[in-house]
Formats: structure tokens, sequence, C-alpha cells
């Protein structure tokens, strides 16, 4: 009997940790966000791993559509093009951090957390001149200690409603999937680099962000930053 309730409460436990890690509505491990409110057509479309080589035609098309986006960028990245990062900032695009190295916090201590997100946090800033406010966890992995590392750091946690899987489908999947799954508020998660490769292959983002800005703006939703879905009032744009 006592194995019995021993076992159970182990796979009870490892379901809860399972869950704080990976889950995309967790607070376990720190306040976190994954769809905005759906009392209208909005959506945030965001990309991590970036800034890469061919962040600027997924600029290029967001101009073209007039639709604001979110960047989450990697510290390593930005030290490594900061124009384009400053590019981003300066299309009047949404930075966030998404860590320095783009390392799983998988059995990472709080300090070494810490120093991940303050690394991008510096980086980030003093190529841009802007200071995140937003994290996305690499591959959305929490862990224990991150929710007092955000806290330090002013960061709220954004995960998605829909993610395209954009580094391994091709683009017509990456549409359908997304299409699928949008509704008011969705938090669309995409990709403008490949963790840190340089020169990274996004053609198939790139084609499934060229297909799905027309088409979702023509069923009436609007692309807003995180910030703005989350806070409709701090929108700076008519």
């Amino acid at each position: 009997m006592l194995i019995e309730i021993l076992g159970t409460a182990t796979c009870i436990a490892a379901g809860v940790m399972s869950y704080g890690v990976r889950g995309r509505s967790s607070q376990l491990f720190g306040r976190s966000v994954w769809r905005g409110p759906g009392d209208r057509p909005a959506l945030a479309l965001t990309f991590d791993d970036g800034p890469s080589e061919s962040t600027p035609e997924l600029l290029e098309l967001l101009d073209r559509h007039r639709a604001r986006a979110t960047f989450f960028q990697c510290g390593v990245n930005v030290r490594r093009l900061p124009q384009i990062a400053r590019d981003v900032s300066s299309a009047d695009h949404e930075i966030g951090n998404h860590s320095h190295s783009h390392p799983r916090f998988y059995f990472r201590s709080r300090r070494y957390i810490y120093e991940e997100l303050m690394r991008a946090q510096e980086s980030i800033g003093e190529v841009t001149g802007f200071m995140p406010t937003l994290f996305r966890a690499p591959c959305g992995v929490r862990w224990p200690g991150l929710g007092r590392v955000q806290n330090q750091l002013g960061l709220l946690g954004v995960m998605w409603t829909v993610i395209g899987r954009d580094w391994t489908l091709p683009a017509p999947r990456v549409f359908d999937r997304v299409l699928q799954a949008v509704r008011n508020g969705a938090i669309i998660c995409l990709h403008d680099g490949r963790c840190l490769r340089p020169k990274p292959d996004i053609r198939a983002t790139v084609e499934a962000v060229r297909r799905l800005l027309p088409e979702l703006q023509a069923r009436g939703f609007r692309f807003e930053t995180v910030s703005e879905l989350l806070c409709p009032k701090i929108s700076s744009r008519e």
C-alpha cells in the first residue's frame, strides 16, 4: 500500500512539475501570459531567436501591411547584429528579452538564470536604447527561481496561444497551423532566427508571414505588440 501511495504521489509531483515547466498557462515559476483579452479582433505576432540576417525581410513585410510585432531577441545575436536590432526598434516594433545565449533552463541555478536575463537586458538596452519589460523563456522552459529573477528585472513572462513550429515545418503547414488556431487576443509565436546560428534559413517563416498578414487582416484582425494587446490604452498608433 505504501509503495502504491508513494508511486501515486511521485506521478502527481511529476505532472505538476511538467506543467510548471512547459504549460503555456502555468504561473508556477513566474508570472506569465499566453493570450490577451478576447473582446476585440487583435493579435500579437511575435518572433523569437533574432535578430538574424533575414530579419529585414520580415520588417519589410510588416511595414508593407502596417503591422506591428514583438521580437524576443537573444543578447548574443543583438551583439552580433546591432544595426538590425536597432532597425527593429526604429521601425516601431517591441523588443523582448529571450535570454543571452538561448539555453534551456532545466536544472539551472537562479544565479545562472539571472545572469542570462541580465546580460540580455544589458545588450538590448545598450544597443537599441530600449529596456525590455517582456521575457520569453527559450523553448518555453521555465524553472524554479525564474519568477524571482523576473521580479528583480521587472519582466513579465510571455508564452503563446499558437506556435507555428516554423523551424521544422514548410510554409503552407505553418500558415495552416496558425490560421486554424487564431482567435481574438491570440499571441502567435514564430522565429526570425534559429537559436544563435549565423545566417539561418528562415524562408518558411518569411513565406508564412507573407501569406498570414493579408489573410488575417482580411478577416478583420489588427496586429499589435504584446504590450498593446494586453493594455490597449498604451497604443500610439491609430
